[in-house]
């Protein structure tokens, strides 16, 4: 990754890590305060309850005046018998301290429950109910809550470097693509440019214009054209142009006409025969798309091969003796920077600016192509 797409991946990554941890610490915290809310109310009601059953004793001790018999109750509770004097006559206080009135308190760590239902039967005023479990709880409660918060933070991290990775795939591909069509495109203007600049600057030493000179300077410059269309297509490709009646044969062989310095360059023949027919489309768009597989054609066929063209009821045919395309490949090459080969350069747009053309006006395009034999693409016109 270079140094833009390691600081989005990091952004990214760290915004998921941190969003995530403040959520997952929002609901940590809402389900500690909720089951501690629950476990107070539990530790209240249940020395409340054992409070209450202590002095019920107690008062039926007094009533049928016999001996208090010993109470039943969990180890985690500790209870102890106040008399009217204010002095601990059964039991014992964990934290002393100064009896005012009944009540729920908090001691040291302690819960207490004070209660004066025994209403001094026996002499007893108050039965005092003492419990640190739930101290003991929440901190149990503390530890897993907060083992449940380290953990799937740890995961969350995880999942967030797996999310990270999968999203700055397909953005880490188009800049790789970017990056090849930039240093393709780069290629491709070296060629013509140099060509130019050999037959401008032969052209001026000697002083005079030969036929050579002068078609070397066409077929450059008619390269140097054609990446300019292709890119003015890419560029502004989403405006739709309005289209108009043409011949389509007429057009085709403008084209043919265009690119015939090429082909006597690599003494490669164009065999053609067109006839009329008539299609409602913009003579840039139509020009573009002859050119691009005209233009194909040339510079995947071998000197001295022929290339045959044919117009007939509507199905335009272009079909050359180059290096072919492999069967695998053949879905993949109309898809934009895709290339079959990387035999005779070239930087990928333009078989997918021609299924662009063909998608937007209704052709039909087809590929019948044999490695090392040939290819040839087959528009059919509505």
């Amino acid at each position: 990754m270079n140094d833009l797409e390691k600081r989005s991946f990091h952004s990214f990554l760290g915004l998921y890590i941190v969003s995530s941890f403040l959520f997952i610490s929002f609901i940590g915290y809402w389900y500690y305060a909720a089951q501690k809310n629950a476990l107070q109310n539990e530790t209240y009601y249940k020395l409340q309850h054992i409070a209450d059953m202590k002095a019920g004793d107690i008062i039926m001790a007094h009533m049928k005046e016999t001996k208090l018999k010993e109470s039943i109750v969990p180890d985690e509770i500790k209870l102890a018998l106040i008399d009217t004097k204010g002095k601990v006559v059964d039991g014992k206080l964990i934290e002393p301290f100064t009896l005012n009135s009944p009540g729920y308190f908090e001691v040291k760590g302690y819960n207490v429950f004070v209660s004066d239902a025994p209403k001094e039967h026996l002499g007893i005023a108050y039965v005092v109910a003492q419990s640190n479990s739930l101290l003991m709880e929440l901190k149990t409660l503390q530890n897993t809550v907060l083992k449940v918060i380290i953990g799937s933070s740890i995961l969350m991290a995880i999942i967030a470097w797996i999310l990270s990775k999968l999203f700055m795939k397909p953005i880490s591909q188009k800049v790789e693509q970017i990056e090849r069509f930039i240093n393709d495109v780069t290629h491709e203007l070296n060629t013509p440019i140099t060509a130019l600049t050999m037959a401008t600057s032969q052209a001026l030493k000697q002083e005079s214009y030969t036929q050579k000179t002068l078609k070397n300077i066409s077929i450059s410059t008619k390269q140097l054209y054609d990446i300019y269309r292709s890119l003015t297509y890419l560029n502004f490709s989403s405006s739709k142009e309005e289209g108009s009646v043409i011949n389509i044969a007429e057009s085709a062989q403008k084209s043919i006409v265009y690119y015939q310095p090429l082909c006597e360059s690599k003494r490669i023949t164009m065999d053609t025969e067109l006839e009329k027919y008539i299609f409602t489309i913009p003579e840039a768009q139509l020009q573009l798309l002859f050119g691009n597989l005209i233009g194909n054609a040339i510079k995947y066929s071998p000197r001295g091969s022929t290339i045959t063209l044919w117009l007939k009821e509507g199905v335009f045919s272009i079909k050359d003796e180059g290096i072919g395309i492999e069967h695998e490949k053949q879905k993949e090459i109309f898809k934009r920077f895709k290339r079959a080969t990387k035999y005779s350069g070239g930087f990928g747009v333009g078989l997918s600016i021609v299924k662009s053309i063909c998608d937007e006006y209704g052709i039909k395009i087809e590929l019948d192509s044999v490695p090392n034999k040939g290819t040839e693409f087959r528009l059919q016109f509505p």
